[in-house]
């Protein structure tokens, strides 16, 4: 290989892989709009109500407030295959199920402790964990890179930190 075809090449990917944060971070409830929903109203709704009982509003916005939510569902429209979106579905209509067996109400119609109960019981089941942990872990990560705690709450410095160049130095006794 030349020299010029391999910095070339060298450039290339170091620009993709600087580029690359940019494209998985800091997004916006504009970023993620959906063009065509995955889910029915009824789903999306119930997703809605999912995350926010997983991260709720406190003195920062809750995931439902912050659209979870919708980043959810891109991410089972546009990554998952059709295997796990089924998978997800299935899981949703049964938080709903397991809402109407409980508290014979649906689950979006339950308050804050009946919908933990619920939830903690489809951890606990092994049938239900699977679900229960993807979209726990959809919701944090969608929270976590969404574009306010991004801003708001993270505040990140490149590795190695900050330099503080003239700090007093005292010998050892």
């Amino acid at each position: 290989m030349k020299r010029r075809a391999a910095l070339k090449n060298v450039a290339v990917a170091f620009g993709g892989l600087v580029s690359l944060p940019a494209w998985a971070e800091n997004w916006n409830e504009r970023s993620v709009s959906l063009s065509s929903s995955y889910f029915s109203p009824k789903e999306s709704v119930l997703l809605a109500e999912v995350t926010e009982t997983i991260i709720p509003v406190t003195d920062t916005p809750g995931a439902k407030e912050l659209g979870v939510h919708n980043f959810i569902q891109k991410i089972v429209a546009d990554c998952m295959d059709k295997k796990n979106q089924e998978f997800f579905s299935s899981g949703l209509a049964a938080v709903d199920t397991a809402a109407q067996k409980k508290f014979t109400k649906s689950f979006a119609s339950c308050d804050t402790g009946q919908r933990i109960s619920v939830l903690n019981e489809m951890e606990a089941s092994p049938d239900q964990k699977g679900f229960y942990s993807m979209v726990k872990g959809l919701t944090i990560r969608g929270y976590l890179t969404s574009e306010y705690v991004m801003t708001n709450l993270t505040h990140y410095e490149m590795v190695p930190g900050h330099y503080y160049g003239c700090v007093p130095v005292s010998p050892k006794k």
